[in-house]
């Protein structure tokens, strides 16, 4: 039963994405940015929607209060990462547009690439290191000034469930550069949609959305010890299951694999 729901969401996904990508890619020379990024968040809606109708995915948000509330208040959300679940979910449920850092080999998958290509977001060459992250301060800085919310994986990739990879300070510089607070998020979407897995389950998957961290005045590794703490003592709360020990094991899994 559980490979059938996850076919039909695929077919689901496949089915909504050709004409939506297709009606963004025609739309958007003519269209503001911020209404084409609320254009491709209602795909987002429409599949995560689709994962609660035909996957049994139910969503457990708590925290929403915690978000910056001002229409221009720029912020860098920081999120546990354990599948592609988050990834579709964030827009969906953020009040404000958010700009991914993604590696730019996503703007070539089809339909899906095209419309992403679209939108201001932050595209890198991960091979350009320095050069890269470069990139993604200057582009930072623009996009939180025009109150975009800037959302990075820390881990760099998705981590397995009750693992944890080595946090990056990308994130942290970044907020650091441009005066915006951290929102450290916390995930459990790998009890339903394992990392990588075709084969999706039911379930609850919870989103705890923490209270913003100043970045003014702080270093970024020490400010990126604290996201870290938080989201992984969130995950033993919310996951007690994945942590029988307590504490969560060192992920192997490197960024980019």
């Amino acid at each position: 039963m559980n490979f059938l729901r996850s076919v039909l969401h695929m077919l689901w996904m496949v089915i909504t994405v050709i004409p939506w990508a297709t009606l963004v890619v025609v739309v958007s020379p003519f269209m503001s940015q911020r209404r084409v990024y609320w254009l491709c968040a209602g795909w987002l809606r429409t599949a995560v929607r689709g994962g609660e109708i035909i996957l049994g995915i139910r969503n457990r948000i708590t925290g929403m209060e915690n978000l910056p509330q001002g229409e221009g208040d720029p912020a860098v959300l920081l999120v546990k990462h354990q599948s592609t679940w988050e990834t579709f979910l964030m827009p969906a449920i953020m009040p404000h547009p958010l700009a991914y850092v993604f590696k730019r080999e996503l703007l070539r998958i089809p339909f899906f690439g095209w419309a992403i290509g679209r939108l201001d977001m932050i595209h890198i060459d991960r091979s350009k290191g320095s050069e890269a992250f470069n990139k993604v301060v200057q582009q930072g800085k623009r996009l939180t000034r025009q109150g975009v919310w800037v959302i990075m994986f820390p881990e760099g990739t998705r981590i397995p469930r009750g693992e944890k990879g080595k946090y990056r300070s990308g994130g942290t510089r970044l907020a650091i550069e441009c005066g915006a607070p951290v929102v450290p998020i916390a995930v459990t979407s790998a009890k339903v949609w394992p990392r990588k897995a075709f084969v999706k389950r039911p379930g609850v998957v919870d989103i705890s959305i923490g209270k913003p961290i100043p970045s003014t005045g702080r270093k970024a590794d020490e400010l990126m010890r604290e996201v870290e703490a938080w989201i992984e003592a969130e995950m033993v709360r919310l996951d007690p299951e994945a942590y029988p020990d307590g504490q969560p094991r060192r992920s192997r899994v490197q960024p980019g694999v």
